[in-house]
């Protein structure tokens, strides 16, 4: 409920400060003077749009604070979900400022204008004659359902269902995408891999198939000029390798006169034995070398299927080819995660959706159970407030599972004998639509912690002993939640636990509105001026007198 209400350089209002009484309170006040203005500066608490000219001094901030008492509403979860720190007494507040910019605050922490609405719906309920349109939203139409069945509990367990089968098909969408992406060229892949994997690359090959080719092309002359060189160091009769052996020899039997030809000695032999070396391994290749036409075909066809590879993905290396061999590996093995992946989710989905259904029809089953109820609540209540004719039905129909379940209702309404019901927004004119969302809330108030209730008038087009009976109605709403009515009617007026008096003031160079909370006799003078008029006589004081009475 609001515990507070404060409202500054708002419209006609320079400074407005309420606390309201915890069941039922009355304003009441001449037309124009500013009652319809204290609730525009509400629904801007509530997160509606805020407008510079709605300034009285455009060179001040507008600042509108209410402090709500909501720990009856079990609204700990919702602020956790909103990021919001939650305090028994929580307050709101919007500042306008000069320049137009709106700020939005709970509890002193910065809010987006989505939470503080978010949140407002839950603390404040404005119900006024123009809001028939309200009952075209499904949600709002469901709502009414749900507040009288009392499926707080059944509602929850069903959207978080509701919710992973969303997470579990939409994760299925994803996969089914990534599928068909990859399925759009996966035949291709799989034959440029097959035909990577039977090349049976291996790295640095093509540079040595292209050694070896060059090697067997040029086999006889390269073979006949190593046998020349081999006969030189080793075949002649003056052969090289033994001239270099005596020069050895010779040098070593003087090499103990000079310690310079001992140096010459040493490495002349050194020099020696690795041309020794290098002559032998001569002779070793020179022995292997042969020309093999077969093997030059084997080479050059294995040579002109890289390149023609190397070519067909337009690089440089076999090296290359072996990365992409990988990554089409890679892409074959995600396409055989991707196909078990789509099937475990869809068994996932499958499970999901039964248990869905499942707490979908406990849902249906309690909502549908109540309907009667309802209706005819509604429907005598309806005949206390002046339309005895009145008929009021909910149409049930079963859907597709949505956010809220596997059904949606249609809110039928005929102010007239012998006129079948049809949607509200199409039939009802506004005092009827006032009346009839009256007795709904007075129906849902009976069952559920509601928030605090703004009536605007709805008592528009009544009076005599319906007016009272309305307010009778009004009164009994209070004994379990805060309702705050704007009215023009006395007997609704006396049935208050708090009477405001809102009026204009013009003595300043500028028009202000203003409020007042009555006492006992100014409250009666009021009342007295509701019934006979600005100079009441002693016989509406009279009426005054007897209506508060009855409600002593």
């Amino acid at each position: 409920m609001i515990s507070k209400l404060s409202i500054s350089n708002y419209a006609l209002i320079r400074q407005l400060d309420i606390e309201p009484d915890k069941a039922l309170n009355i304003v009441t006040g001449e037309t124009g003077a500013g009652k319809s203005i204290m609730l525009g500066a509400i629904g801007l608490l509530l997160g509606n749009r805020a407008d510079t000219k709605a300034l009285l001094n455009e060179e001040l901030k507008c600042v509108i604070e209410g402090e709500f008492d909501v720990s009856s509403l079990k609204l700990q979860d919702s602020f956790e979900e909103w990021d919001v720190d939650y305090d028994d007494h929580s307050i709101l507040r919007r500042e306008i400022s000069p320049k137009g910019k709106s700020r939005a605050f709970i509890n002193d922490q910065p809010v987006t204008l989505d939470v503080i609405k978010e949140i407002g719906q839950k603390l404040v309920d404005i119900h006024s004659q123009n809001q028939s349109t309200s009952l075209s939203d499904k949600k709002v139409k469901m709502g009414i359902v749900d507040g009288f069945a009392q499926t707080q509990y059944e509602l929850e367990v069903y959207q978080t269902a509701f919710d992973l089968h969303a997470k579990l098909k939409k994760k299925l969408l994803d996969l089914l995408e990534q599928q068909t992406k990859a399925d759009a060229d996966s035949e291709y892949k799989r034959f440029l891999l097959d035909e990577l994997v039977k090349a049976d690359l291996k790295e640095g090959e093509f540079e040595q198939l292209e050694g070896e080719l060059k090697m067997l092309e040029n086999a006889e002359d390269i073979k006949l000029k190593l046998s020349q060189i081999y006969g030189e160091f080793e075949e002649s009769e003056l052969s090289v390798n033994d001239r270099l052996k005596e020069v050895v020899n010779t040098l070593k039997s003087i090499s103990g006169f000079s310690s310079e030809i001992e140096s010459f000695t040493g490495r002349l032999n050194s020099a020696t034995t690795e041309i020794f070396d290098i002559i032998s391994g001569i002779g070793s290749v020179k022995d292997t070398i042969e020309y093999d036409p077969e093997r030059i075909a084997t080479v050059s066809e294995r040579l002109d299927m890289l390149n023609r590879l190397l070519q067909k993905h337009n690089i440089s290396s076999v090296e290359q080819l072996v990365d992409i061999k990988i990554q089409l590996e890679e892409h074959t093995s995600l396409t055989e995660t991707l196909t078990e992946s789509i099937e475990s989710i869809n068994r996932q989905v499958d499970e999901a959706s039964k248990d869905l259904l499942s707490k979908a029809e406990i849902l249906s089953e309690k909502r549908r159970s109540i309907i009667d109820a309802l209706s005819s609540g509604v429907n005598e209540l309806l005949g206390e407030v002046g339309m005895p004719e009145g008929q009021f039905e909910i149409a049930y129909k079963r859907v597709e599972p949505w956010k809220l379940g596997i059904d949606e209702v249609e809110v039928l309404f005929s102010a007239n004998k012998g006129v079948s019901p049809e949607p509200v927004a199409k039939v009802a004119s506004g005092g009827e639509f006032s009346r009839l969302m009256f007795c709904i809330k007075f129906m849902l108030a009976q069952k559920t912690a509601m928030p605090t209730v703004i009536f605007d008038e709805i008592d528009t087009g009544v009076s005599g002993e319906i007016a009272l009976k309305m307010g009778d109605l009004m009164k009994k709403m209070s004994f379990r939640h805060q309702i705050i009515s704007i009215s023009h009617l006395p007997q609704v007026a006396a049935k208050g636990d708090q009477h405001y008096y809102v009026y204009k003031d013009n003595s300043s160079d500028k028009t202000e509105s203003l409020i007042k909370l009555l006492d006992e006799s100014d409250r009666l003078e009021e009342i007295a001026k509701m019934i006979g008029g600005e100079n009441p006589s002693e016989i509406a004081k009279n009426s005054a007198r007897e209506l508060i009475g009855m409600n002593a």
